[in-house]
């Protein structure tokens, strides 16, 4: 998988930046080089320090799987939409009905049980890292719930809304990774997530 060949490059030039006396040059062309293993061209255009985070703005080029139609299309989308208000596009947890919430929890708990080990019997340790990826306690709670009557993900991704789909999908990458390596398991899960957005064209 592209996370196992990249992320032992990525640790290397970590240390590098860490070591480096002048560490903003070297972390400008660090950012450029990520997104370019996922055939996406950037150039970063500014960067700063913001409390405990590092503030990065970037410009971005046409990615190398995306067709010039569908990069001007999106240029001209983006245009149309410059004096528009901030959309609320991003479908946030606190904002589903029971039922999707229900949803999240179910396919959540699947991951969890694809990583081959006990998370329920874990919970205790594995709880704390799931509150730092900014899971509400709502959340949490029907996650270890579903975790006692686990479902295959095949069942739970049949007829699943593209815009939940894709809201698991970014938590389930990070949550897979919580052990720095991704199982055959995990894999086919995170798979199938990707499928049923990809079925309805959100990403």
């Amino acid at each position: 998988m592209l996370v196992q060949l990249v992320r032992p490059l990525v640790r290397t030039q970590v240390q590098m930046l860490a070591q480096a006396q002048s560490a903003s040059g070297k972390l400008v062309g660090m950012v450029s080089q990520w997104l370019g293993y996922l055939g996406i061209h950037a150039e970063v255009t500014q960067l700063q320090t913001t409390g405990n985070r590092i503030q990065v703005s970037l410009c971005v080029g046409k990615p190398e799987q995306c067709t010039e139609a569908e990069w001007q299309q999106i240029l001209d989308n983006l245009n149309q939409d410059v004096d528009a208000s901030p959309a609320e596009d991003s479908l946030t947890y606190t904002a589903m009905p029971p039922a999707q919430q229900s949803k999240v929890q179910r396919l959540l708990a699947s991951i969890l049980h694809a990583s081959g080990q006990d998370p329920l019997k874990d919970w205790a340790t594995l709880r704390p890292r799931l509150v730092v990826m900014g899971m509400e306690e709502s959340m949490l709670v029907g996650i270890q719930s579903a975790l006692k009557v686990p479902m295959p993900m095949e069942l739970l991704v049949e007829q699943l809304e593209p815009e939940v789909a894709a809201f698991v999908l970014s938590k389930a990458i990070n949550m897979a990774l919580l052990d720095h390596q991704i199982s055959q398991a995990e894999d086919t899960a995170l798979k199938a997530l990707l499928n049923a957005v990809n079925r309805s064209g959100v990403v």
